[in-house]
């Protein structure tokens, strides 16, 4: 008996497996290692990405594990179809003996192709060191900043405290900027902190995942596989186009069924969302489905009532003896009661 339910199980198995929602265009591969690689984006074969600037490069690392990367060699932790990227960039730093002699440096130099920009509101410019001034520019000249970090004596790095000059130092950058080239200099070699500081750090960093306590002022570079990254988020748009301009071309128009163009606060170009009831991938044809907002987990749609799922919307049904919208609540039928035969003896009662 048992043996039947288990061939019964197995015989199911594709079936269940095959109904799993993948967000790569059908027929590519869907995951790079651990991460997922969402249509417009492809690997492999160019013609899983929409076009060149989406086609990402996966690739074995060192110890033969496999490794998504964008560019040359930014490692790709994770990519979301509202519009980012977050990859790895190596901090850039300088270092000195004591006596005031630089015996390490490393600045960078990084430039993005024509979709894809630094995002401005996620990532935050930041300077360690206690004898550190930190120079960002872009590589048009466009944009500069500065920023200064002093201290006399060791500074605890806590997440608790602000960066505010001492040991520690941030600046935010401008919307839209495609390239960044951040550098470091010194004013006294680190000389009269040597005994706590001898490197200052500047790297550009995810707000929501830099933990300033990760960079004592006693740290010092590595290199290779161990160099020390920060998470830094890219936001992308499918082409630098307005919405409008977009619909005009349908063969190349990117939102698919069921999706609508927005145009993000960028202002560089636009990205597709899927309509409201329906949930999936709005770049593949008909990667936005149908919702069944009364399934969603740890949501109770009805305020009243049974839930009933349409496409694109739901309704909620009153229990009998009640009438109304379910969503926002349901009255009470009134009953009209007869206490004789004649007309003026009528009343209603709720």
């Amino acid at each position: 008996m048992w043996v039947s339910w288990l061939m019964m199980l197995l015989s199911l198995w594709p079936v269940a497996a095959s109904t799993a929602r993948s967000d790569a265009k059908p027929g590519c591969q869907e995951k790079c290692g651990n991460v997922s690689v969402p249509y417009p984006f492809g690997i492999l074969e160019k013609s899983c990405a929409m076009n060149d600037d989406f086609f990402l490069n996966c690739t074995s690392n060192d110890e033969g594990h496999p490794e998504l990367l964008f560019g040359r060699n930014m490692r790709i932790s994770n990519i979301e179809l509202e519009g980012t990227v977050t990859v790895g960039i190596y901090a850039a730093f300088s270092c000195y003996n004591k006596t005031g002699i630089q015996t390490d440096f490393y600045s960078l130099w990084m430039t993005l192709a024509a979709p894809f920009m630094l995002s401005n509101t996620r990532n935050i410019f930041t300077a360690i060191g206690c004898d550190t001034s930190a120079r960002v520019t872009n590589s048009e000249f466009t944009y500069g900043a500065t920023c200064l970090s002093i201290c006399t004596e060791n500074v605890e790095m806590s997440d608790a405290n602000p960066c505010s000059g001492s040991g520690c130092c941030q600046t935010s950058i401008p919307k839209g900027l495609k390239s960044l080239n951040y550098s470091l200099s010194t004013y006294d070699s680190y000389t009269k902190v040597s005994d706590f500081n001898l490197c200052g750090f500047a790297f550009l960093a995810d707000r929501r995942s830099l933990k300033i306590s990760d960079w004592p002022l006693s740290l010092t570079p590595k290199y290779g596989k161990d160099a020390y990254a920060t998470d830094v988020v890219i936001e992308w748009v499918v082409e630098n186009k307005t919405c409008d301009l977009a619909k005009v071309n349908t063969s190349a128009y990117a939102c698919g069924t069921n999706a609508y163009c927005t145009y993000p606060e960028i202002d560089q170009g636009y990205r597709c969302s899927c309509n409201e009831g329906f949930e999936g991938n709005p770049y593949l044809e008909d990667g936005c489905q149908d919702k069944d907002e009364c399934k969603v987990e740890g949501k109770k749609p009805c305020q009243e009532g049974t839930c009933e799922n349409t496409i694109g919307n739901y309704k909620c049904r009153c229990p009998i003896g009640k009438y109304g919208d379910g969503k926002i609540g349901c009255k009470r039928v009134g009953i009209i009661t007869i206490i004789s035969g004649s007309a003026g003896d009528i009343y209603e009662t709720g």
